[in-house]
Order: C-alpha cells, then structure tokens, then sequence
C-alpha cells in the first residue's frame, strides 16, 4: 500500500473530523499508481478522470474511507449470490490481501488476480468479469434481484 493511501485509512480511523482535515489537506501523490495505471489512464480509461476528479475531497470520499475502517452492519459470509472479486496484483491503494480476505469469507467467491495490474489498470478486465456476470446462474440471479 501506497504511504499516501495508509495515511488516509489512518486519518479515517481516528473519525470524520480527522478525515476531513486529512483530505483537505492532501495533495495527489503519485505514488498510488503502477506505470501500468498511468498508461491505462492515458489509454482506454482516460475518461475516468473526469468522472473522479469531481469528486475528490467530496463527502463520499470521507465516507468510502470510514467504511472501510469501521464495522460494515454485515458479515460476508452471508453472501449467497454469485461473487467474483477481480484485483490488480501490484494495486498500492488498496492491496490485493483485501480481495484475498473477502474471498476467504464469502461462500463460493471466485477469486482472480490479475498479475502486473494495479488500481486502474485492472479495469482492462472489465468484459471478462461482465462475460462471467452472465454466465452466472439466473435463479440465482433473480433471487439475488429479489432480495434487494
């Protein structure tokens, strides 16, 4: 994990007022990204900056972090629904252990990480995660869908 990325989990720990300051502090530090990133940024997800940009230092920020530091109200291993976690082998925001920990405690989850990827860059795996999604089983789906 990237410095910049423990100091936001660790601001967050210390609650909203600490993430707060935190975020209004905090410049970008490069360091969050894989060259493999960079260049997916420059490639085929270049419109993501657009869409993220917006939203740094905004309220969901804060509250993704604090979500992640903080009791989530659910346990996932009582997830039922077909589960296929996707993370970049080299991510230093958020480490792939993360998807390692999940997949060990959600029935049936299936697992891949994508070695060479980072953060971003594992978004070039978006259409093979959509062609598993609809291969999935559509009882299971619409049991799924009814639960919501």
């Amino acid at each position: 994990m990237a410095a910049a990325s423990a100091a936001s989990l660790r601001a967050a720990a210390e609650g909203r007022a600490a993430k707060e300051k935190h975020e209004a502090a905090a410049e970008f530090d490069p360091g969050v990204f894989t060259k493999a990133d960079f260049a997916a940024l420059a490639g085929s997800q270049s419109w993501l900056d657009d869409v993220v940009r917006p939203a740094l230092g905004a309220v969901g920020l804060v509250d993704d972090d604090l979500a992640y530091v903080t009791p989530w109200g659910g346990d996932p291993a009582a997830i039922t629904a077909p589960t296929l976690l996707v993370h970049g082998a080299d991510d230093r925001m958020i480490p792939a252990t993360h998807s390692e920990w999940l997949a060990a405690r959600i029935p049936g989850a299936d697992l891949r990480i994508t070695p060479g990827d980072g953060h971003i860059s594992v978004l070039e795996h978006a259409a093979d995660a959509l062609t598993w999604l609809a291969g999935q089983d559509s009882s299971a789906s619409e049991a799924t869908t009814g639960a919501m």
